[in-house]
This record gives C-alpha cells, sequence and structure tokens, in this order.
C-alpha cells in the first residue's frame, strides 16, 4: 500500500469520491440532498488516495473549520479493497497530516447505520460528541472528535 497526498483536483480522487457519492446517495435515500449540500470537493486542499498495486483503492479528506479544528471527509474505501486496514491508514495519515499543519483537533460525521464506519473511527480513538454545526438535531447523523 502506497498513500499519496494530494488535493481535490486529482482524478483518482474524483473517481474514488464519484463511488462515495453513488453509495451514499442510495444509502441516504430521501435525505441525501441535504447531506450532498455538505460534500462539495471542489477545494478541499488536503485530501489523500491509498493505493494497492497503482490501484486506487481508498480515500479521505480533511478541510479546516477553524483555526484550531477540522473535519475529516469522503472516506471511502473500494468495496474489493476493504477489510484490509485501508480506513485506519487513510486516517492516520489525514491525523498527521493535520498535525504538520498546527491543528490541534479532528471531527467528523458519519451516519449511525454505517457501523462499518462507526468502528474504523472509535477504533482509532474518535469519541462520539453531540452533532455539531449543520448536524444538530440530525438524527441519522453521529458526530465523532479527537485531540491530535
Amino acid at each position: 500500500m502506497h498513500i499519496f497526498r494530494t488535493d481535490s483536483a486529482h482524478t483518482d480522487f474524483q473517481n474514488l469520491v464519484k463511488s462515495l457519492d453513488a453509495a451514499l446517495s442510495e444509502h441516504n435515500g430521501e435525505n441525501d440532498s441535504f447531506f450532498a449540500q455538505f460534500n462539495k470537493i471542489d477545494t478541499i486542499k488536503n485530501c489523500v488516495v491509498a493505493y494497492i498495486d497503482d490501484i486506487p483503492a481508498a480515500c479521505g479528506a480533511f478541510k479546516p473549520l477553524s483555526e484550531e479544528t477540522v473535519e475529516i471527509k469522503r472516506m471511502f474505501t473500494n468495496p474489493e479493497f476493504r477489510k484490509k486496514g485501508l480506513a485506519s491508514a487513510i486516517v492516520k495519515e489525514l491525523e498527521r497530516w493535520a498535525a504538520e499543519l498546527s491543528f490541534k483537533k479532528a471531527v467528523l460525521e458519519t451516519s449511525r447505520d454505517l457501523k462499518n464506519a462507526i468502528s474504523v473511527y472509535e477504533k482509532n480513538g474518535f469519541y462520539r460528541i453531540p452533532n455539531y454545526g449543520q448536524y444538530a438535531g440530525v438524527e441519522q447523523s453521529v458526530c465523532y472528535e479527537k485531540v491530535l
């Protein structure tokens, strides 16, 4: 496995995000447009792509929420590469990169029904917090935080 730091203009990142968006659209159903508005990638400067044998297999990104906090976004592993530790590797790389840039904390939102995603975040030291920002009061969402 090789992890590559890039930005949201990178073609492999964009293609993985298209697969993510298709999966989320199916998962979110009639609520998809609500969540999709927060998932635009046109200006994300901190993105990573994991490759296995030169095949783009997983991705993730973060964007600043404040001077101290980043929000982890666009986490996805191609189904054929799941259960190989890629999601954890992506999370750890995003944490390292955010810390290098002097951010102190990472937050994220996911669906309460995405048990595999929740498992990855909890296994990597994220803990549940009250839903923040646009996710406050959204029953389908759960939010997490980690001090970097």
